[in-house]
C-alpha cells in the first residue's frame, strides 16, 4: 500500500515507524547492529545514563523464569564522559533517532546528565527512569512516590527542549496518577511500563538466586499486566503512551496500539532474537494493510468495549 505511513510524531521527536529498542536490552547499539540495520527500526533507547559510571550489582544478576527474566544488574554503565566521547560518535553513524535513558540517585544528578547531553543534535529525546534508589530519601524509589515524579518531571522540563518521556513503575496502585502529573508537569509522553519487582529461591541452598535479592521481572508473563496499564492510562489521561512489557510477535505490538499506544519498546525478545524488530516491523506492515489502514492513530485505542464506553 503505497499510502502506508507509520510515522509518529511525540513532542519534537519524529519516529518513521512505532517500534524502538528498549533501553537496556541492546547496550548503546554497538552489537545489535551486527544482526540488524538500525536504521529501519523507529528508535534506540540507550542503555541507561548516570553522571558517573557505575559497576551494578555483584553476580549472579540475571535468572530465567518460565515466562521471562529476572534481572538485577543494578544500572551498570559507562557514565556520562564515556557515553559522549565513545559511544555517541558510534551512535551518529546511523539515521535513527536515539532517545538517551537517564537514570540517576537524586533529583540534582537527573537535571545535570540531561544538561550535559542537551546540545547534542544526535539526541531527539531523554526517557527518564524514575525507578531508582533515593538514597537522600532512604532509600525508598522514586517511581512509587508520586510527588517524587512531579517534581522530576518539573525540573528535567526546565532543562530540556527535547521531547521528555518519563518511564514509569508499575509497581503502584494507579498508575494514571503518576501519567496525570507527568504530564501536569511538562512531560510529552510516558513509558508503561518498568518492570516489575520479583525474586526467586534457590531450593536447596535456600539462597536467593540473584545476589540482590529482588530483581525486575521481565518477558511475556508481564504483557497482560503492561497491556493493562496502558488502557488504563489511556482511559484516564491525554497522553502519549509508549508500551514496554514482553512483546514477542507483531501481534503483541498491534495489541498494544489498540490499548491506547502509540509506539512500543523491543525489550526482553532481542536477548533471544536480535533481528526480531525487523520482522515484527514487517508483520505490522502487512496487518495494516489486510486492515486497510494508513497510520497508526487509526489504529491507536480503537478498543471496542461490550458497555459502550
Amino acid at each position: 500500500m503505497s499510502n502506508l505511513d507509520l510515522s509518529i510524531k511525540i513532542g519534537s521527536l519524529e519516529l518513521s515507524n512505532p517500534i524502538l529498542l528498549a533501553s537496556g536490552t541492546v547496550g548503546y547499539g554497538n552489537e545489535i547492529s551486527e544482526f540488524i540495520d538500525l536504521n529501519k527500526v523507529g528508535g534506540i533507547i540507550t542503555k541507561s545514563i548516570s553522571l558517573k559510571p557505575r559497576k551494578g550489582n555483584k553476580p549472579q544478576r540475571i535468572f530465567e523464569t518460565p515466562a521471562g527474566m529476572l534481572n538485577a544488574i543494578g544500572l551498570a554503565n559507562v557514565g556520562l564522559e564515556e557515553f559522549i566521547s565513545q559511544k555517541i560518535p558510534f551512535l551518529e553513524k546511523f539515521d535513527v533517532p536515539i532517545i538517551c535513558n537517564i537514570a540517576a540517585s537524586t533529583l540534582e544528578e537527573y537535571v545535570e546528565c540531561v544538561r550535559a547531553l542537551e546540545n547534542f543534535e544526535k539526541i531527539k529525546a531523554f526517557e527518564i527512569n524514575v525507578s531508582c534508589p533515593n538514597v537522600k530519601e532512604g532509600g525508598l524509589q522514586f517511581g512509587n512516590d508520586i510527588r517524587m515524579v512531579a517534581k522530576i518531571t518539573e525540573n528535567v522540563r526546565l532543562s530540556t527542549k527535547k521531547t521528555l518521556i518519563i518511564k514509569l513503575s508499575p509497581n503502584v496502585s494507579n498508575i494514571s496518577d503518576f501519567a496525570k502529573v507527568c504530564k501536569e508537569n511538562g512531560a510529552d509522553a510516558v513509558s508503561a511500563i518498568n518492570t516489575l519487582v520479583g525474586s526467586a529461591f534457590d531450593i536447596n541452598s535456600r539462597k536467593p538466586k540473584l545476589s540482590n535479592v529482588f530483581g525486575g521481572l521481565s518477558g511475556p508473563a508481564i504483557k497482560p499486566i503492561a497491556i493493562a496499564k496502558v488502557f488504563e492510562i489511556h482511559r484516564a489521561v491525554d497522553i502519549p503512551i509508549i508500551g514496554v512489557g514482553g512483546i514477542m510477535n507483531w501481534q503483541d505490538v498491534i495489541e498494544f496500539i489498540i490499548a491506547g499506544a502509540s509506539a512500543v519498546q523491543i525489550g526482553t525478545l532481542n536477548f533471544i532474537d536480535p533481528t526480531a524488530s525487523i520482522s515484527i516491523l514487517e508483520g505490522i506492515k502487512n496487518y495494516f494493510v489486510n486492515k486497510n489502514l494508513t497510520s497508526i492513530n487509526q489504529l491507536k485505542g480503537s478498543y471496542i468495549l461490550d458497555n459502550g464506553n
